[in-house]
């Protein structure tokens, strides 16, 4: 969908520099052709650097088990989506979209090299670096031949009395289909003789997803010596139970991976709810795009797999046991504190602390004297955006609340304020994106529970995600109605709160306030507004306002005069946005990029992007936030918001980004890209090749600056010498 057509479906628009040629940024006549890293390898190449979390001895061992986990749960998501929609698109004979101008068959290709390659690294990282680190420090992931004969003993009763009663061994001959093998299980492929007939038979065991993966060795005796064998080797040395009279002649673990994506026609239903349900349950039958198995299985096995599942053998994955390293998630939660990371509390933001010990914070009070940046998770979700919604859905004085939705978690106490205030008499929008990925399910119950309450609840807007992060809040005060806003970079998600760093801001500028009202009624219902004043709204407007900054830095910089932009996002691939950065950067504007994830920009290359620099961090939090700052003749324009530089997100959503003005504020943000882009801060630094080069330590072997260290210790005691004056 072009922007031409979002604009005639949706009315989302602004006033915003309406003047702004974008064709001046996208002339690319005079660029490299092969300006661009693919973005496939370099989201590769970001889980490689949570692998090398993994690898750190520096960091404690249960986090990095937790890291190996969080591996493991990433590239499933890659191959679900992105592998199965490329595979998709080729086989149905529609264009795969790349940057880089190559066949789609040697796209996969290339994907499928280096997922093998980082697959066999993250078996043997877990074998030969955090297994016996694991057990160094008393925490064993043991096989069932090296158990004692009173072990396997109590094993064997623990088998008989809770697994075996769950167990669905299937057959497959003439009477028994192949069976239906659900994605991302672990299955056990069983080949038996029959000892009355000779032949030999194929059967198929299901490890139960209900159980846990590592089952404990013995009586909880001391947390600091724990022995575990994991669940799938407990019921194959049981196989004998399962089929009683049969020679067992083989038997191997294997895993698939489906097509799990999801889509839907939104202009060829009226119902939305209904078809995104029917899309869900044809998810679950999507084909199999990856097949991993333990390296020891036979040929014969193997060809049954691989003709029953239609699999190629490049997608073929042969690994060492066990497979599913999503199983560390269980180790990772292990209560030992020695092996994890220091506790931290998240402390309560300096303008939304009591005025007295034990008194009750006014929320209203605080925001109205200022605009207040608020830094998850050092500073506290549940005492800032939590707090603010609950007041207003208490405050007898507050008419109204409107509120986006884009994933929440089960018990969601932001969820009940709504439902509170709804309760209460309030007039309550809740705007649900039921398209969230692998939360729809979820969000679609959410939304059923918020109309039973009598919340408004609407879907957004036809052929767009509404991925925005915002809260409006409207209340009487002495006769007059005024606007109390949020605006954040994350969801409003206290569970992820406390692990993703996000910025927000929580504002009674009338300003902000009335640049959400008109946007929500765009939201919900037909409003055409052009009027946006602090905001730059997706999919309009957005693109074209960062590209205009650019552009203005880029002819500040000609002009001699002090020029400056950074970003920090979570991807950046969009090829306007890269190209007008590498305009900046010959032009002579120093460029700064900080990205967790995707970036196909190439940094360094000798009259491209000298002048740009890349830095990933990846640590204890997930850095989520999102942040553009532009410094022409030293005039900070500085923007928060929930946008990546990304089609999806420029195109595709409803996105906003909100510009900050407390002089305060814009000092905050520019020391926080200081630290990131420090030599003495520990961090990845990307080269024009596609290469991440880890840089923590110094030339004297020391350790670098956590920058994530830091600011806990940074923001935590600017918290207490507040507390104590």
């Amino acid at each position: 969908m072009d922007a031409d057509n979002v604009q005639l479906e949706t009315g989302l628009s602004s006033d915003f520099d309406d003047d702004f040629d974008p064709l001046f940024v996208l002339e690319d006549s005079e660029l490299p052709a092969d300006r661009y890293l693919d973005r496939e390898l370099s989201w590769l190449a970001f889980n490689q650097r949570v692998l090398e979390l993994a690898e750190d001895p520096n960091i404690p061992v249960l986090e990095r088990a937790n890291f190996l986990a969080i591996f493991a749960s990433n590239l499933d998501e890659f191959f679900m989506v992105r592998v199965a929609g490329l595979k998709r698109r080729i086989l149905t004979g529609l264009a795969v979209p790349t940057n880089v101008g190559r066949a789609p068959a040697d796209v996969l290709s290339d994907i499928s090299k280096a997922a093998h390659v980082l697959q066999e690294r993250h078996a043997r990282d877990y074998q030969e670096l955090v297994r016996p680190a694991l057990a160094e420090a008393g925490i064993e992931v043991v096989t069932w031949d090296s158990l004692s004969d009173g072990e396997r003993e109590a094993l064997r009763d623990y088998f008989s009395k809770q697994i075996f009663p769950v167990l669905m061994p299937l057959a497959v001959d003439p009477a028994h289909p192949f069976p239906y093998i659900s994605g991302l299980s672990l299955n056990l492929a069983v080949r038996v003789r029959n000892s009355k007939t000779g032949r030999q038979e194929f059967a198929r065991l299901k490890v139960p997803q209900m159980l846990p993966r590592v089952v404990r060795v013995g009586p909880l005796e001391s947390m600091e010596h724990l022995r575990y064998v994991t669940l799938e080797d407990l019921i194959a040395n049981h196989l004998g139970d399962l089929f009683p009279g049969m020679e067992i002649l083989e038997h191997h673990t294997f895993r698939i991976t489906r097509n799990e994506d999801v889509e839907v026609e939104e202009d060829e239903t009226e119902n939305l709810i209904k078809a995104l349900e029917k899309e869900l349950l044809r998810r679950r039958f999507g084909p199999p795009i990856r097949l991993e198995i333990t390296e020891d299985m036979d040929d014969v096995t193997l060809g049954l797999l691989v003709r029953e599942l239609d699999i190629t053998a490049q997608e073929v994955y042969r690994l060492p046991p066990p497979l599913d390293l999503r199983a560390m998630f269980d180790i990772s939660r292990i209560d030992r504190p020695d092996l994890h990371y220091p506790k931290h509390v998240p402390t309560t933001a300096v303008q939304l602390m009591p005025p007295e010990p034990n008194s009750e914070p006014d929320v209203f009070r605080a925001i109205a004297k200022r605009d207040i940046l608020l830094h998850h998770p050092y500073e506290s979700f549940a005492t800032s955006v939590q707090a603010f919604l609950e007041q207003a859905a208490s405050d007898p004085d507050v008419l109204a609340i409107k509120q986006t939705l884009y994933r929440t978690s089960g018990d969601s106490p932001i969820v009940e304020a709504l439902i509170a205030a709804a309760e209460s008499g309030k007039q309550v929008l809740a705007l649900v994106e039921i398209k969230a990925r692998f939360d729809e399910q979820a969000n679609i119950s959410w939304a059923r529970k918020l109309e039973k309450a009598g919340v408004h609840v609407v879907y957004g807007l036809v052929g767009l995600k509404t991925h925005c992060k915002l809260a409006l809040v409207v209340r009487n005060e002495k006769g007059v109605l005024r606007h109390y806003s949020h605006i954040g970079t994350g969801n409003y998600n206290p569970k992820t709160s406390r692990i993703y760093e996000d910025l927000g801001l929580l504002t009674a500028d009338d300003q902000v306030g009335k640049d959400l009202t008109r946007l929500f009624n765009e939201l919900s219902g037909y409003a055409i507004e052009k009027k946006f004043k602090r905001l730059l709204v997706a999919p309009l407007h957005l693109r074209k306002g960062l590209l205009k900054r650019i552009a203005d830095e880029t002819a500040a910089a000609l002009a001699g005069e002090p020029a400056g932009i950074r970003m920090k996002v979570n991807s950046i691939v969009d090829e306007a946005i890269i190209d007008a950065l590498y305009r900046a950067s010959m032009a002579g504007v120093p460029v700064d990029v900080w990205v967790r994830g995707i970036c196909s920009l190439k940094p360094g290359v000798p009259g491209l992007s000298e002048n740009i620099r890349v830095r990933s961090i990846l640590g204890r939090y997930l850095e989520h936030s999102r942040i553009f700052s532009f410094h022409k003749s030293g005039d900070a324009d500085v923007f928060i918001g929930s946008a990546d530089m990304m089609h999806r997100n420029l195109d595709r959503r409803v996105e906003t980004l909100v510009r900050l003005t407390d002089p305060g504020h814009l000092q905050e943000i520019d020391g926080l890209f200081d630290r990131a882009m420090a030599d003495t801060t520990s961090s990845w630094w990307l080269e024009s090749d596609g290469e991440w080069t880890r840089h923590s330590r110094d030339e004297d072997g020391k350790p670098l600056e956590d920058m994530q260290n830091v600011l806990m210790q940074k923001i935590g005691n600017r918290k207490r010498t507040v507390g104590r004056r």
